[in-house]
């Protein structure tokens, strides 16, 4: 297949490689020295602001702006790009086919947050100082370096179904057929599907919360586990009285992490079902919304995404901003 690249494209990566870093460049330069000609006092209080200005005006221009456009949008006609107030918002919210995005989506809100997160902690604290801690670590880590795309590709071979009685190439269904039960069509029984998905985002990150609730593990003083020992606890006890609760603020963190990646899900579930089969999620709608040329509405469930995501980034600051002061 060839490719044609036109003067237009050529034109725009040569502003975007050369161009964009020169005028940077000139304007650090030029900056300072205009600053270094103010009075010191003005230079200490101006010279921040400086510095973040393109920082600040990178972000207005590629996030901000598209944001503020995305919701004027979505409260538009996509056929006449007339007003039509909260249509888009109550479409998404009343339509059978939105409705199940929602539903898939807090399926994944509750059960890949919950295991992934209980088993991180189950594991950094089953794992913690044992000879083996290492390797073992590392083996659960594994899936993590590997993307949502080559995940769900590795696993779509794995749920591969074929009918009763012809040889199974998927690995499950190739277990299954060792021990005489018929083949499970995974992927596209409406019974398993969602779960399936689950668990290979559950599969993926786990590794992930493990590595960050360990590091947050191995903070915690071995003097208070021996003083508690001293005192007659046992291990289940330790765990429940004096580790979980050390932990919690590292929990809460790494939970509303995986809130987040449970909200904007999109990769996993459009490599391996395209949202067919009652198995869309709020992303994949808004996906399929834009490829049917329904901007509007595309724009409202975009709108609703982020309105989702967004206070628990503010606790997750919130929380970071905690954990520096108490540094």
């Amino acid at each position: 297949m060839r490719v044609v690249i036109g003067v237009d494209q050529i034109v725009t990566a040569i502003v975007a490689v050369v161009a964009v870093p020169l005028v940077l460049l000139g304007y650090i330069i030029l900056g300072e020295k205009v600053i270094e000609r103010l009075p010191e006092g003005l230079q200490t209080w101006i010279r921040p602001y400086f510095w973040a200005l393109p920082a600040i005006g990178f972000a207005t221009v590629f996030m901000v702006y598209p944001l503020l456009r995305t919701v004027v949008i979505s409260f538009r006609n996509n056929a006449d790009d007339s007003w039509v107030g909260f249509n888009n918002y109550v479409y998404f919210f009343t339509f059978p086919d939105t409705l199940i995005s929602l539903r898939n989506s807090l399926l994944w809100l509750v059960f890949y947050t919950t295991v992934s997160v209980t088993l991180g902690v189950v594991i950094a604290i089953l794992l913690d100082r044992v000879r083996y801690e290492s390797i073992a670590k590392i083996a659960i880590f594994l899936p993590v370096p590997i993307s949502a795309v080559a995940a769900s590709i590795i696993w779509k071979f794995m749920f591969d179904y074929h009918a009763p009685g012809t040889t199974q190439t998927g690995t499950l269904n190739a277990l299954l057929g060792t021990v005489g039960h018929d083949p499970v069509a995974w992927l596209v029984n409406s019974t398993t599907n969602n779960a399936a998905l689950i668990f290979v985002g559950i599969w993926s990150i786990t590794g992930f919360c493990m590595v960050i609730l360990s590091a947050s593990l191995k903070a915690i003083s071995s003097e208070v586990l021996e003083a508690a020992r001293m005192d007659g606890a046992n291990e289940f006890q330790i765990v429940r009285l004096v580790v979980t609760p050390l932990l919690w603020p590292t929990i809460t963190v790494v939970g509303t992490t995986m809130i987040i990646n449970a909200l904007k899900t999109f990769d996993i579930v459009y490599v391996l079902t395209a949202g067919a089969y009652d198995t869309d999620v709020i992303a994949t709608q808004m996906f399929s919304q834009l490829a049917h040329a329904h901007y509007s509405r595309a724009a409202a469930v975009g709108v609703v995404l982020f309105a989702a995501i967004v206070p628990l980034l503010i606790v997750n600051i919130r929380r970071f901003q905690q954990q520096e002061e108490q540094r």
